[in-house]
């Protein structure tokens, strides 16, 4: 019998240097769509399998009481050398939206900007984005050139849509598509194309040697140093990052400067989105 997460939100330090405080953890919509996970090797899937947690069932986190609200923000302000938390760590905040703003109505208290992390399983409503106006936040929306068409679809114009009311990146999972293999050509296409958007950010494909993508010739991958250790991964750019989250230049977008945004309660222009794909 497997086990199921715990429903008290708390705040994380994960092997990157990364704070985490997930408003949801596990991800029934990612488990539904591939046994492994995103792109067959989740590896937020695989530590819940090591341990015996439940990946496929999504529980919502929430704070018990005032006290231990309290005792988050207080954690959250006192976090040296990092100025941002993230949600979307080890679960997707876009299958619970109205939780996660209730949550981020007490996180916005803290003096740190929040990342969340998605792929917009289920799309933010107007009012929702209305109220991410006025907090500091900053929106990585997750895509690949692996993702089901539909999903790669919506997950762009979500990406443009959120622009006007906070920071907005495109957050890349990227690999190195073999273009001697004919799926390898197509995903590298649409990898390009993906690249010709603004504010984007490259994040490397970790995965492991029996990958339906590795044995089908679909990606080249090649052993990185990732934390000190030997990985397997697939990697589009050389010159991507891999080690400790203090030592990005991007920071998960929070150093990204986003024309189509200003700042919390001040007055913006919006400019004409851009849409390639």
């Amino acid at each position: 019998m497997k086990r199921e997460y715990s429903g008290k939100i708390s705040l994380t330090k994960n092997s990157r240097g990364i704070y985490c405080i997930d408003t949801t953890i596990g991800c029934k919509s990612g488990m539904e769509n591939n046994a492994g996970g995103c792109y067959g090797d989740c590896y937020a899937a695989k530590s819940a399998k090591l341990y015996g947690y439940d990946f496929g069932k999504t529980v919502l986190r929430c704070f018990e009481n005032r006290r231990h609200q309290t005792k988050i923000i207080n954690q959250i302000n006192r976090i040296i050398g990092m100025d941002f938390i993230r949600i979307g760590c080890s679960g997707d905040p876009s299958e619970a939206w109205e939780h996660t703003i209730e949550v981020l109505k007490v996180l916005s208290k803290a003096d740190k900007e929040i990342v969340i992390i998605t792929k917009h399983w289920t799309n933010l409503t107007d009012k929702q984005l209305e109220f991410l106006r006025t907090i500091n936040v900053c929106i990585n929306t997750s895509v690949s050139a692996l993702d089901n068409p539909n999903l790669l679809e919506n997950s762009l114009i979500q990406y443009n849509r959120i622009k006007p009311f906070c920071r907005s990146v495109l957050r890349i999972v990227s690999a190195d598509f073999n273009e001697e293999n004919e799926q390898g050509i197509v995903f590298s296409e649409i990898q390009r194309r993906l690249f010709r958007n603004e504010d984007t950010l490259d994040t490397v494909l970790r995965v492991g040697r029996n990958n339906p993508l590795v044995t089908s010739g679909t990606i080249n991958i090649k052993r990185v140093n990732f934390l000190g250790k030997k990985q397997l991964a697939s990697k589009f750019n050389k010159k991507t990052f891999l080690g400790k989250c203090a030592g990005c230049r991007e920071m998960c977008g929070v150093t990204i400067k986003n024309e189509s945004y200003t700042y919390p309660n001040k007055r913006f222009l919006p400019k004409q989105l851009r849409f390639n794909f």
